[in-house]
């Protein structure tokens, strides 16, 4: 097992350097910039669409725009905003949290720029069905020499969105309760027949019930685990101006935890793409499929999901977390364990009991999504005649995550992660003049509402 940590650690942080870092956020920053803040600018419009004020039930696609920013949250929300946080904190201390939320800052408008290509050059696959992602908009926007980055990219993520983070955690939570001793092989095992059963149930009924399972589900465990870290934060109220303060700090310190400046910051960025996916590709692929022929209005809902899983989920995780002290010796917590553990000082048992209702929630639907992101980057490598089998391959690696360590498949992932997003946002930059001009076009029209479409629908019967 040390041998395997070793190399997927050496992977991670072959992939995780200076330009990958330049790449995220000074992608993010030039967006913002080239954009002149347009996302920022137009954030109540895009809650608007979200809410489905502008709904067209004619419009192409499979979803609606609040499915569509369900199910790409479904995939950030949940142990990354929880579990990835500590583990930020464990390696990079306080001062990560801050580039954590230079990643989301930016982010918003990174999102922007994808999410509007994914509508924009949605193409077909081998089956002729319409799709969208960063590898499509590769493939049919940019030239012909590009293509292997909608392949590098497709590559990646068959790794990146495997549900072995969530299944290694998500057993690290049930062994914790079940008080188990020993070597826990057979119990992990075990416990990984019975997530593997719960994920098959719900991934061969497809994406359409991974959006409705998302939808149904996302919303109220969300805000269980927000109350949950608001009475924290208010029994520590009188403390919380002092971590803002280290945060601050330390994301600032040379001598700080996790290597110095550029070691934090690394840690930071990393862990906050884990956390809001943004640049990495794979919140393309469910936007993708939102019910529409407006590519901007899907961008102004995908940069919805930054502000939701990391300015705010990811923040009262950290928060909690630094709060209780446990980031300064850690000792065997790592992870989800560190985060029960400090949400139990505060609420006891109840706690635990809430943060395990919300995590296995979350993780499941986490799961239900990647299995969706995975199978389209199998149908783009292999045929998406053949994309069924990815689901058989998805529930076996389930087990993988089950018996190894936290380490192996965070490094895993984590480097996968960054390998997605070199294509992505290598295409989204070369693409950006295209949203620009398509934002201008939209921006210079009346956008009708559906109240107003429908007004319109019976005038023209009548």
């Amino acid at each position: 097992m040390e041998r395997l940590e070793a190399l997927t650690g050496a992977f991670a942080n072959s992939v995780w350097g200076t330009p990958l870092l330049v790449l995220l956020v000074g992608g993010g920053i030039f967006f913002a910039f080239y954009s002149r803040f347009l996302p920022y600018r137009h954030l109540l419009h895009g809650v608007g669409i979200m809410l489905g004020r502008y709904n067209n039930p004619n419009d192409e696609g499979e979803i609606t725009h609040a499915q569509a920013l369900a199910a790409a949250l479904s995939g950030t929300l949940g142990l990354g905003n929880i579990a990835g946080v500590a583990l930020a904190i464990a390696a990079g201390g306080p001062g990560a949290v801050f580039w954590m939320w230079i990643t989301a800052v930016v982010g918003i408008a990174t999102k922007f720029f994808t999410c509007s290509l994914g509508i924009m050059y949605r193409g077909k696959d081998s089956l002729g069905r319409l799709q969208g992602g960063p590898q499509y908009f590769i493939r049919e926007a940019i030239p012909r020499k590009f293509y292997p980055l909608a392949i590098l990219f497709s590559a990646a993520g068959l790794i990146g969105t495997l549900p072995i983070f969530q299944t290694n955690q998500l057993i690290a939570l049930v062994r914790e309760h079940a008080g188990v001793a020993g070597d826990p092989f057979l119990f992990n095992l075990g416990a990984g027949v019975v997530i593997a059963s719960i994920v098959a149930a719900v991934i061969f009924g497809g994406l359409i019930r991974v959006a409705h399972v998302a939808v149904a589900l996302l919303p109220t465990m969300a805000l269980i685990y927000l109350f949950m870290t608001l009475y924290v934060l208010i029994q520590h109220r009188a403390d919380v101006p002092t971590v803002f303060a280290l945060i601050f700090s330390e994301a600032f310190n040379p001598q700080s935890v996790g290597g110095g400046l550029m070691g934090v910051m690394l840690i930071g960025i990393s862990r906050g793409a884990f956390s809001n996916e943004a640049g990495l590709g794979t919140e393309v692929m469910a936007h993708g499929a939102a019910r529409t022929n407006e590519p901007i209005r899907e961008g102004l809902v995908g940069m919805l999901g930054p502000i939701i899983d990391t300015l705010l989920v990811c923040t009262c995780t950290a928060l909690v977390i630094l709060l209780s002290g446990l980031w300064e010796n850690p000792g065997d917590l790592s992870g989800i364990t560190m985060t029960m553990t400090a949400l139990r000082a505060d609420m006891g048992m109840l706690g635990v009991i809430l943060l395990s209702m919300v995590v296995l929630i979350l993780s499941l639907t986490t799961m239900f999504t990647g299995w969706y992101y995975g199978a389209k980057c199998f149908g783009f490598l292999f045929g998406a005649e053949h994309q069924h089998w990815f689901r058989y391959i998805f529930v076996v690696t389930i087990f993988f995550g089950a018996i190894v360590s936290i380490d192996v498949v965070f490094n895993l992932i984590v480097g996968a992660y960054g390998l997605m997003a070199i294509p992505t946002m290598t295409a989204t930059l070369l693409l950006s003049g295209h949203v620009m001009r398509e934002a201008r076009s939209y921006f210079s029209r009346p956008q009708l509402t559906s109240a107003q479409l429908a007004a319109l629908a019976r005038k023209a019967g009548d």
